[in-house]
């Protein structure tokens, strides 16, 4: 406390975190914490910091391959006096919790890479005061107590889903956390609720502004309500939100001065202030006046920068950070138009056994188990264990932890070479990308003949998630190059489907290669793949992008689909037909009119 009975506020990152942590321990009203651009190394010691506050416990883990089987039921093996019986019951997020145990702790280490169903269980459960589980085998209405603790890139906050951040109520940035952490001390469950005065609920208004929401102004005055009850404080006031505030890093204005009583004597105006006479302009020889500009420098520099900006995240930039408990204000990017609904699945099969092997995880069952991680666990307990021969125990059994795997799949192959200043492709691919952007599929962007390129006579190529990734949209408007390698970049296209079908199986469903080309290729494949040029190479480069467009032709046409645009160039205007006919493809007109 300070002086004159403010609440002070520590000034240490680590304190206030610390500070945040006990608050959200301490009132059940708070218990979705969101942390901004945290180090990723941290993840696991402010985890354990916040399980030590809760009193203890082992935190769950959720991230990008988080299934509804895993979060809500859990399969158990039972043994009967008639043989082994299966049962269902209720999953980490909402398990049998026994009297006095601590809370649970829901860890999300990313939440932009977090599952849609990872996403919607938060949604459900934080800050909710019943919960209704109907699941296969399991029917449960259970009040939730548990904690989530989620890390997030503050200039990537603009892609989660509104609903889902409203559910965080206690934010905080966390840009310079260094370690090492304080020591955690159990926080008194249960703090008894202190009530709210009409005072501090102005000064909440006062201090998020107009059209914030409720949800906004609910979540800082519960916060100012657990400050003042971790200090003890009999009741919440105007200064407990000033300090809620200043934990979560919004400003907070100054308090204007107290207005003195008024003088009951007559009031003696003051002295009227110097009255100031404008120079006139110095005259010239004629008697003209000269323009002020060649009067005499003022004060005021010539040259006014203004602040400084980020560079952004933009390879070899430093990542953006926006230094605010609501960056997805602020952030500049593009949202996903239904973020917490699962695209239609039309794949059999399970689905922890596609996708990219990310990393391992305890077994559930024998299905998809990480041979190597096994051994190596069981080869830790082998001295304790005493046994003649090496002994796999069903502890040490884990499987593989994958990413999601994209049913569907957009290649676009750019030739930049083929494009004028006065047209716009963007319109030609407009439904191509609509398509990826509803179906949420993944992009393949391949560029051919960009000023830009490592290697003029080889293509570039690189993967992104969705076509929300800001490459995708920057690889659109290069500037066009000397080469232009359009048989490599159509082999390009051709391995990166290869691969696809081969990592994914039947769970790629449905791919589109769009080529936008003039079919004017002046690189052979044998220059692309040697690094050399020659003297002549004639026809060469366009032979051998007809050859690599007819092996994608020879792939599964119920789930490859080709088209090419074409750009309406005068000569030559029959290369675009000749390469679509290759690819099995259609054919679309880049303008109206040829050019």
């Amino acid at each position: 406390m300070a002086t004159d009975g403010t609440p002070t506020e520590p000034e240490d990152l680590a304190a206030r975190l610390t500070l945040a942590l006990t608050c959200a321990a301490a009132d059940p009203a708070l218990s979705g914490v969101l942390l901004f651009d945290l180090d990723p190394r941290l993840i696991d010691p402010v985890a354990r910091l916040f399980a030590g506050i809760l009193g203890g416990g082992t935190p769950v883990m959720l991230g990008a391959t988080s299934r509804d089987e895993d979060l809500w039921t859990r399969t158990r093996l039972h043994r009967e006096r008639d043989g082994i019986s299966f049962r269902t019951e209720p999953g980490p997020l909402v398990g049998e919790e026994g009297r006095g145990a601590p809370p649970p702790l829901v860890v999300v280490p990313d939440l932009t890479r977090l599952s849609v169903a990872g996403m919607r269980a938060a949604v459900q459960l934080v800050g909710a005061d019943v919960a209704v589980v109907e699941h296969t085998g399991l029917s449960r209405t259970a009040r939730p107590r548990g904690r989530w603790l989620a890390a997030c890139p503050s200039a990537e906050a603009g892609r989660l889903s509104l609903h889902l951040l409203d559910r965080f109520a206690v934010r905080l940035s966390v840009a310079g956390l260094r370690p090492p952490l304080p020591d955690p001390e159990p926080a008194g469950r249960g703090a008894p609720s202190v009530p709210v005065t009409d005072e501090a609920l102005d000064r909440v208004r006062t201090l998020l502004g107009g059209g914030t929401g409720v949800r906004r102004e609910l979540a800082l005055a519960r916060l100012a309500r657990a400050v003042a009850a971790v200090r003890g404080e009999p009741t919440a006031t105007a200064a407990h939100c000033d300090a809620a505030a200043r934990l979560m890093g919004l400003t907070v204005p100054e308090a204007p001065p107290p207005t003195a009583p008024a003088d009951p004597s007559p009031a003696v105006p003051p002295p009227a202030p110097p009255k100031r006479i404008r120079p006139e302009p110095p005259r010239g020889r004629a008697g003209e006046a000269v323009p002020e500009r060649e009067a005499a420098p003022s004060a005021q520099p010539l040259l006014d920068t203004g602040p400084a900006e980020p560079i952004g995240s933009a390879p070899g930039g430093t990542p953006a950070v926006l230094a605010t408990p609501f960056p997805e204000d602020e952030a500049v990017v593009l949202r996903d138009f239904a973020p917490l609904r699962s695209p239609w699945q039309r794949t059999a099969g399970p689905a922890s056994a596609r996708g990219t092997v990310v990393g391992t995880r305890r077994a559930g069952n024998l299905r998809d188990l990480a041979y190597v991680r096994t051994v190596r666990e069981a080869a830790v307990h082998q001295r304790l264990r005493r046994a003649d021969r090496f002994t796999i125990s069903p502890v040490d059994l884990h499987s593989h932890a994958r990413a999601g795997a994209p049913e569907r799949m957009l290649v676009l192959v750019l030739d930049h070479t083929c494009r004028d200043e006065d047209w716009d492709w963007q319109d030609a691919l407009t439904p191509f990308l609509q398509w990826a952007y509803t179906e949420r599929a993944a992009v393949q962007t391949i560029e051919v003949g960009s000023a830009l390129a490592a290697d003029e006579l080889r293509a570039d190529s690189f993967p992104a998630r969705s076509v929300l990734d800001p490459r995708v949209l920057a690889s659109l408007y290069r500037q066009a190059g000397r080469a232009t390698p359009l048989a490599h970049g159509i082999e390009e296209a051709v391995r990166v489907l290869r691969r696809a079908f081969r990592q994914h199986g039947n769970g790629l469903t449905e791919a589109w290669v769009v080529v936008v080309t003039d079919g004017r290729g002046n690189v052979p494949l044998s220059v692309s793949h040697g690094g050399r040029t020659t003297d002549a190479v004639g026809a060469a480069g366009v032979t051998d992008a007809l050859e690599a467009a007819r092996r994608i032709a020879a792939m599964d046409r119920t789930r490859v689909h080709t088209a090419v645009v074409d750009p309406a160039r005068a000569a030559y205007a029959h290369l675009p037909g000749q390469l679509a006919d290759a690819l099995g493809g259609l054919v679309i007109e880049g303008r109206g009119e040829p050019g």
